[in-house]
């Protein structure tokens, strides 16, 4: 599993011109599923994202996580982050995950991100969709979890 994870001042998913997705503070999560991944990756980074320390305390550390400043998410599924631009010039998704079983674990990564007290908001799975965002900092962050 692969998370492009940006620290947000507001974000929103629109599809077919309606908003199906907006945050104020948060994550926006672009979310890539490879053949490989189970339940555990799915708990692994859900975790790992919810305890991130990347929100500045008083001194103006990156010291807090998002729950300690009210902060959402903006799931998105992103297929592409398993692109392999190795050979040619058309980039090969061979390993990302078919529909059937990355939408499933998409839910689950969702519903395992609420678990943690997070309020969760999401764009539509398959759909082509606009991702607006005022990235904060800006902060992007990789999160895998074959890196556990």
């Amino acid at each position: 599993m692969r998370v492009v994870l940006q620290r947000s001042k507001q974000a929103s998913v629109t599809v077919d011109g309606q908003i199906t997705g907006a945050i104020d503070k948060g994550y926006v999560l672009l979310v890539g599923i490879t053949h490989s991944d189970t339940l555990e990756d799915i708990q692994y980074v859900a975790k790992k994202i919810a305890d991130l320390r990347i929100w500045e305390d008083e001194d103006g550390k990156m010291n807090r996580a998002i729950h300690e400043v009210d902060g959402a998410i903006l799931s998105v599924s992103q297929f592409t982050l398993y692109a392999d631009t190795r050979k040619g010039k058309r980039p090969s998704f061979a390993s990302a995950a078919r529909p059937e079983q990355a939408e499933p674990l998409w839910q689950a990564f969702n519903n395992e991100l609420s678990t943690y007290g997070l309020h969760v908001e999401t764009g539509i799975f398959g759909a082509m969709m606009d991702v607006a965002l005022v990235n904060d900092g800006p902060v992007t962050i990789i999160v895998e979890s074959k890196a556990k």
